[in-house]
C-alpha cells in the first residue's frame, strides 16, 4: 500500500515556532530525499540555490536560516551521510511512524527540526482522517517519534 508523506522543517527559539517550509510527497523515499536536500541546503548554503542539474521535487525548498555556530550545520551534514540513520528514518516511515531530526545552534539556542510522517487516508483509518498536524504536535509530551 502506498501512502503520501508529509514533510516539514521548523525553527524555534524556545518561545516561538515557525515553519520554514514543507508539503506532501507521494512516497517515503521522496520524503526522505527532500529532508536530506533541505538539511544540505541549510548546512551548506544557508539557503543558497541548489546547484544546476539537481533533480527538482514537487515541494519547494525551505527558507534559509543563519546559523551562529558550526554545530547545527555539521550535525545536518553528518545526518545526510550516515547510512544507518537514513535507513532508520526510512524504516520508521515504512512502519507508519513519524521520523525527525532536531539540531541546535547553541550560540543562540535556535532549534531546527526536519520531520516526515505518513499521511493516512480516511479509508486507511476508518471515518476520521489522521494527519500529524504539525511538527510542534509531534514534540508534545508522551509522543515519541522515531529519530532520524
Amino acid at each position: 500500500m502506498s501512502h503520501a508523506y508529509g514533510v516539514d522543517v521548523t525553527v524555534t527559539n524556545g518561545q516561538q515556532v515557525a515553519s520554514l517550509g514543507g508539503g506532501t510527497l507521494p512516497n517515503r523515499r521522496l520524503a526522505l530525499r527532500w529532508l536530506r536536500r533541505q538539511a544540505l541546503r541549510l548546512a551548506d548554503g544557508h539557503g543558497h540555490d541548489i546547484p544546476p542539474g539537481s533533480r527538482r521535487l514537487p515541494v519547494r525548498d525551505v527558507d534559509p536560516v543563519i546559523f551562529h555556530s558550526t554545530d547545527a550545520p555539521e550535525a545536518l551534514r553528518a545526518w545526510t551521510t550516515d547510512d544507518e540513520r537514513q535507513e532508520r528514518a526510512l524504516t520508521a516511515l515504512e512502519s507508519g511512524l513519524p521520523a525527525r531530526l532536531t539540531v541546535v545552534d547553541p550560540a543562540v539556542g535556535l532549534r531546527v527540526t526536519l520531520a516526515g510522517w505518513p499521511i493516512r487516508s480516511a479509508r486507511a483509518v476508518g471515518d476520521a482522517f489522521f494527519l500529524l498536524p504539525s511538527t510542534a504536535e509531534a514534540h508534545r509530551p508522551g509522543r515519541v517519534p522515531a529519530p532520524l
